[in-house]
């Protein structure tokens, strides 16, 4: 398929054939017919993109300082390859489209293959010909809505937000500064409300065509235009004035403080500095108030991405709901998009439509409302929401591992792909992501022969040895099953199940399949892990090791967080470090209490501020703090393990120091190593020799199982046991441990 793009690392912008998105679980699939660009927004993208990096940092200050904080933590070189592979990671244009459902996953009811749908939403609704969409993010157009007006619905919705954040009733005397495309929208639904309106823009042709919509009155800031408010609201100023305008300047605030009545209300919709002078904001009592985007459920991420909808009697206008209304305007023709509308440029042609926004094109044309048209052509819906994908081409035969990678976010891309790239032993035959413009996006950085959508495509192609499972947590256990079931190696990132069902499931077909599985545990693999394991190879006496990992806030809307694709960190982090442990001092894990903190912020999650304690089989014990309270630019990881009068310490695996006998020995620099390298290695060499997982599936098992009875521990706060001398107690069916651990505290 066909989808704009932009590279911002060099600001080139193109349409770039993609594979097509795959189906997800609480969304729909749709054919797009058109999407709209909104020239603002886009715009101000854009022309970011192609500035010189120094213009990038002076655009965003905030993410400069994020970079000096990451470059203090992980080291110069660490961070400007983290930057330019951020750079270089292109960026899906739009937000606002309408089109044709194709598919509908099994756990969406409320559509159907062939309705006509509204989308919104930024990297969804993108410049496509088919795109994925959430289910709060699509809405079904109404008879007699065309597809060219139901693609406005996006920015109609940010429009009525602000309107809602004004609590406009009939007969208030409204105005609107900034006369761009959500200006127009504005004044049109401000007039439907029963509002008297004026519009306010520096273009006397913006001015006119506000006018033409049904503004009352329409004024630059530069006319005499206060004999013309004072007539309009009879000396008292606007009841509410809403900037849509998008500004460097902060103009339009003070415009809005001398026109809006006293006790009125100003409403920041627009990119505006939101400056406020005192003077006659303090003289007047105004109320200064911002929308945030579409309404209601607008980055919250259980609304978005889970589909969660929000009460309809306690949040009236949703998102979805502001959509929705703003389709039914549409279609009792109260809203006019028809004349907003300047440009259509057919899918192939966008690249001058940017052009036209950002004024490079040759024509210097006016333009408001810009669309992009797509084929018409029927898409016949599939038996399943799955949607075929290109076939894989044959490879040819090689002295090497041909490498199948499924999943491919910013982990695999900052850490595993480099490294493997670098692999003389690997061939990276063939890449699998979610969404088309990333597969192939990687497929082109990294050197992947090919690239898709389906990862079974990759599972059951006969010329690839080994997989590589990279994607979100929930599905790593369903796609290790199916490689084993194909007689592929496979490595996982943790974790490697999500609850008891999982585990219960992949044994069973572990147990009867051949196939290699490893985990990827690379703390095992860094050089102060190795020196620390040969200064502890002849241990006979227990240890008592303590393990703080500060490891930084998460938000509760993170993907991570949620208990369906996340699991929660100590499901999805915790076990790296009770397997390091348990590796470091050569026994398992037989009981574990665990306690977490206790806090009424809704920013504080309680679960990722944990102190874990472990009893293990050879008498030791360890204690595990993982902190996410704490202040990022601190060390993240301190390893200290105390035995027969000896003291080994591990420095967030940039150092490592050894104590005996009065004498202390130091290893390492300042340069942080975790394994990475060496993990990979290791796996693509048993591969290639035949040799077993350089960690063992029982290993894996253990470090998972402990963090499923951390879960339980917190649900019953006592210590529970551990019982894994075989894997009875997991094929017992204990699923319900970990249910009963999420729906405690």
């Amino acid at each position: 398929m066909l989808q704009v793009i932009q590279n911002y690392n060099t600001g080139e912008l193109k349409v770039e054939e993609v594979p097509e998105p795959g189906m997800r679980p609480g969304g729909i699939l749709v054919h797009n017919m058109f999407s709209l660009i909104s020239a603002g927004t886009e715009r101000n993208t854009v022309e970011t993109a192609q500035k010189t990096l120094v213009g990038k940092a002076q655009s965003r200050p905030d993410l400069v300082r994020q970079v000096i904080q990451i470059a203090k933590r992980d080291g110069i070189m660490n961070t400007i390859a983290l930057v330019k592979n951020k750079l270089d990671t292109p960026v899906p244009l739009g937000y606002s489209s309408a089109g044709i459902v194709m598919a509908v996953a099994e756990d969406v009811d409320e559509f159907a293959v062939g309705d006509h749908v509204a989308c919104a939403g930024q990297g969804y609704a993108s410049h496509a010909d088919v795109v994925f969409i959430p289910r709060n993010l699509a809405v079904k157009m109404p008879a007699g809505v065309s597809f060219e007006a139901a693609a406005y619905t996006t920015l109609g919705a940010i429009a009525m937000q602000g309107i809602r954040q004004a609590r406009v009733t009939v007969g208030e005397k409204s105005a609107v500064i900034g006369l761009g495309l959500l200006g127009l929208l504005t004044v049109q639904i401000l007039k439907a409300s029963g509002c008297k309106v004026a519009g306010i823009d520096i273009d006397n042709e913006a001015c006119e065509k506000a006018r033409s919509l049904g503004a009352d009155l329409a004024f630059t800031p530069e006319s005499e235009f206060m004999p013309l408010v004072e007539h309009l609201t009879q000396g008292h100023g606007f009841d509410h004035v809403i900037i849509t305008a998008a500004s460097t300047s902060n103009q339009p605030v003070i415009l809005a403080g001398h026109i809006v009545r006293h006790k009125g209300k100003v409403i920041i919709e627009g990119a505006v500095p939101a400056e406020v002078p005192r003077s006659p904001y303090y003289e007047k009592e105004i109320d200064v108030l911002f929308a945030r985007s579409y309404g209601p459920g607008r980055y919250d991420y259980s609304y978005e991405e889970q589909g969660r909808d929000y009460p309809y009697g306690y949040v009236r206008w949703t998102e979805n709901r502001n959509m929705a209304a703003f389709l039914e305007l549409i279609e009792q023709k109260r809203i006019d998009v028809r004349s907003i509308t300047t440009h259509t440029f057919k899918i192939e042609d966008a690249a001058k439509a940017y052009a036209l926004i950002t004024g490079h094109s040759k024509e210097k044309e006016k333009y408001t409302g810009i669309l992009i048209q797509y084929s018409h052509r029927h898409i016949a819906p599939e038996p399943t929401p799955e949607i075929t994908g290109r076939s894989v081409p044959a490879f040819p035969p090689a002295d090497k591992v041909r490498i199948g990678f499924l999943g491919a976010g910013n982990f695999a891309q900052n850490y595993l792909l480099p490294l493997l790239k670098k692999n003389t032993s690997v061939e990276l035959a063939g890449v699998s992501t979610s969404k088309g413009i990333t597969a192939q996006s990687v497929a082109k950085k990294f050197k992947f022969r090919y690239a898709t959508t389906l990862n079974q495509e990759l599972i059951q192609h006969p010329d690839i040895v080994a997989l590589f499972i990279a994607t979100r947590h929930h599905l790593h256990a369903p796609l290790v099953a199916e490689c084993l079931k194909n007689n592929k190696s496979v490595f996982t990132e943790k974790p490697l199940a999500m609850n008891f069902e999982q585990l219960r499931e992949l044994i069973e077909i572990y147990n009867t399949h051949p196939g290699r599985v490893m985990i990827g545990f690379n703390r095992r693999f860094a050089p102060a892990v190795r020196d620390t394991k040969l200064f502890l190879a002849k241990k006979i006496q227990p240890c008592m090791v303590t393990y703080r990992i500060n490891a930084g806030y998460i938000p509760i809307s993170h993907w991570i967080q949620d208990p369906e694709q996340g699991g929660g960190r100590i499901v999805g982090e915790v076990c790296h470090f009770v397997d390091l442990i348990s590796y470091l001092i050569q026994s398992i894990p037989v009981r574990v209490f665990a306690e977490i903190i206790s806090s009424t912020r809704e920013d504080i999650v309680s679960k990722d501020n944990l102190a874990v304690t472990l009893k293990y089989r050879d008498g030791s014990v360890a204690t595990v703090h993982y902190i996410a309270c704490g202040d990022k630019s601190f060390p993240k990881e301190r390893v200290e393990i105390f035995c027969e009068n000896s003291v080994a310490v591990i420095d967030d695996f940039r150092r490592a120091s050894f104590t005996r006998n009065g004498k202390t020995k130091k290893t390492g620099g300042g340069r942080q190593e975790k394994g990475y390298r060496q993990c990979l290695s290791a796996f693509i060499h048993a591969v290639a020799k035949g040799q077993p997982s350089p960690i063992s599936f029982d290993e894996a098992v253990h470090a998972t199982v402990t963090t499923f009875k951390i879960l339980e521990s917190l649900s019953k706060g006592l210590p529970v046991d551990i019982r894994l001398d075989d894997r009875q107690e997991v094929l017992n069916g204990l699923s319900r441990i970990y249910t009963e651990s999420q729906t405690g505290r």
